[in-house]
């Protein structure tokens, strides 16, 4: 890669679906492309937005540039995708690189450059055209396992550069070099009686439907008798034929009678539509049993754009002695296909399993505002903050709130304040609304009002005011205080706190600041010395850690080092 002087002009092509250019793009990496996670997989809170490439289990691979651009946007975080490199390219599209270990070379030498100049690890710059070029198969980073990665790999996507919407990655010809010749696995079947008239082979609550799996691989189910408004869900995985993990799958489409009924297509969607997910599954069951039932209808219509709902949202209506059919087809990109046969027929049989009633005075509309008070708490959910109406549990005891369960998913903030007027101003100064798991602590940005303590949150569970005044720990992992230390090429802290958790970090070379780059997943500070800010001879260390209360925990030690050959 070169850093080029000259304006890169870019002419914008629009691109129908089925125009995607499938020989533009070569492949990130040097290795053969197995999949850990496809496009449109099914993660917590979000859709997953491209293709996560393993790695062998390590990092060090070199990253390509899939085609001729110029680097958009680097971005460095803590969380998210680590260390991410975009760079968009003349034919409408931007790819993404994230969680990367570093750039390469020259751009390696910008990513420092731009955070000595901001003096904070996390960075996110934005690049004009002419700023850096790249061309098709240059190295543009080594991948890792920076952010919220689980293990070493490289996430990739490819967004419209003017929509910013991503876009499957398979459209643009990975398929080609990632086979696939498997069917779509359908794990399970289930039903939902959808309002308090309905019931499901004798039941009110969800029930499974017992699968007969056909010589051909598909599927008839067993015969469901019901009355009322009812709709499907399944459980279902992909598989290629070289990445020997589960994917998530492409098309799932239901006919009713032989007509179209509801369905969605991962091929593209806008971020701001990603928390959908928590909609389109049976959230309770996933935070429940860790199973993702995805529902084939929408009790309230919600914007997901791959959605094709039908004339009655997936919802299927049985009147008297009328008999139907209901048939479901799960597809992956190479249109291998699984089908579901499911005959319906209209029963007036009475339940025998009655649904699980929740006892409480309060129940919110998901389409209304909706304010509670108790003691020294309030909530409020603005209107549409969730998908469904519901009855809630709300009760504080003992100073702390127990709202409901993480059952019922949230798509937007509501805020909870406690009011507290024993405190002293000093204690208010340390004081903040934290979310309880056991002996857990999840730290809230909270904003403090004369008496109030105000958070904003998605979700549900314990809640309660906690005093930080710990400051945080630092450890240096090798003890360098007085010595040479001429054979080290880097510097490594290890940092916790216990409450509020880390907000900052600085450090400090003779009075310079120096770099810090901060791993959460391991607690671990490093600063290397191939920066270029250690003195020849003896170093004055410093470093300052603080936590989001305001704590602070000073380290300080000298060293000697010589950087001579």
């Amino acid at each position: 890669m070169k850093i080029l002087s000259l304006l890169l002009l870019f002419s914008m092509v629009t691109l129908g679906q089925n125009q995607y250019p499938k020989d533009y793009f070569r492949s990130p990496l040097d290795i053969p492309l197995l999949l850990s996670g496809n496009f449109g997989e099914l993660r917590p809170n979000h859709i997953h937005s491209g293709f996560d490439f393993k790695t062998q289990k390590k990092e060090g691979f070199n990253v390509y540039a899939v085609a001729d651009g110029y680097i958009s946007r680097i971005k460095i975080s803590e969380v998210g995708y680590g260390k991410a490199i975009y760079i968009t390219h003349p034919n409408g599209y931007t790819t993404v690189y994230g969680h990367l270990q570093s750039g390469y070379g020259e751009m390696e030498k910008f990513i420092k450059k731009e955070q000595y100049k901001a003096k904070s690890y996390e960075i996110d710059v934005l690049l004009n055209p002419n700023d850096l070029l790249v061309r098709k198969g240059d190295v543009v980073a080594i991948s890792g396992n920076t952010g919220g990665s689980d293990g070493p790999h490289l996430h990739f996507e490819v967004r419209d550069t003017q929509s910013e919407k991503i876009i499957n990655p398979m459209y643009f010809g990975f398929g080609s070099v990632i086979p696939d010749s498997k069917r779509p696995i359908i794990n399970s079947l289930w039903v939902y009686p959808l309002d308090e008239h309905s019931v499901v082979n004798q039941s009110k609550r969800p029930i499974s439907v017992n699968l007969s799996l056909q010589d051909d691989g598909n599927y008839i189910a067993e015969k469901v008798s019901a009355k009322g408004k009812i709709g499907f869900g399944i459980t279902a995985v992909d598989f290629d034929d070289v990445s020997w993990n589960t994917n998530g799958i492409f098309r799932v489409q239901a006919f009713l009678n032989g007509k179209s009924d509801f369905g969605y297509q991962f091929d593209t969607f806008a971020f701001d539509e990603t928390r959908y997910v928590n909609a389109l599954i049976d959230y309770e069951r996933y935070k429940k049993l860790a199973q993702r039932v995805q529902r084939l209808f929408m009790k309230n219509p919600y914007p997901l754009s791959i959605i094709k709902p039908g004339t009655d949202n997936g919802i299927i209506t049985l009147a008297n002695n009328i008999t139907q059919s209901y048939r479901i087809e799960v597809t992956d990109f190479k249109e291998n296909m699984t089908k579901i046969f499911v005959p319906i027929q209209y029963s007036d049989q009475p339940s025998k399993l009655p649904k699980v009633p929740l006892t409480s005075k309060y129940f919110v509309k998901y389409n209304k505002e909706s304010i509670f008070s108790l003691d020294n708490v309030t909530v409020s959910f603005p209107a549409n903050t969730f998908y469904e109406d519901f009855y809630m549990n709300f009760e504080v005891k003992k100073g702390v709130l127990k709202l409901h369960e993480d059952v019922v998913p949230a798509h937007t903030n509501f805020s909870i304040t406690f009011e507290d007027s024993i405190m002293s101003q000093k204690e208010r100064d340390i004081t903040f609304i934290g979310q309880v798991y056991g002996k857990k602590i999840n730290y809230y940005n909270t904003k403090r009002y004369k008496n109030s303590f105000t958070i904003y949150t998605k979700y549900f569970g314990e809640y309660k005011l906690i005093k930080d005044g710990i400051p945080p720990k630092i450890k240096i992992d090798k003890s360098i205080g007085g010595k040479w230390i001429s054979g080290l090429n880097e510097l490594k802290f290890t940092i916790s706190d216990n409450l509020s958790g880390i907000k900052s970090y600085d450090g400090y070379l003779n009075g310079k600041w120096i770099l810090l780059e901060y791993e959460p997943k391991t607690q671990k500070l490093i600063h290397r010395f191939s920066d270029g800010i250690v003195a020849e001879g003896k170093n004055d260390l410093k470093v300052v850690v603080t936590d989001n209360i305001g704590n602070s925990t000073i380290f300080e030690t000298q060293f000697f080092r010589s950087q001579k050959p």
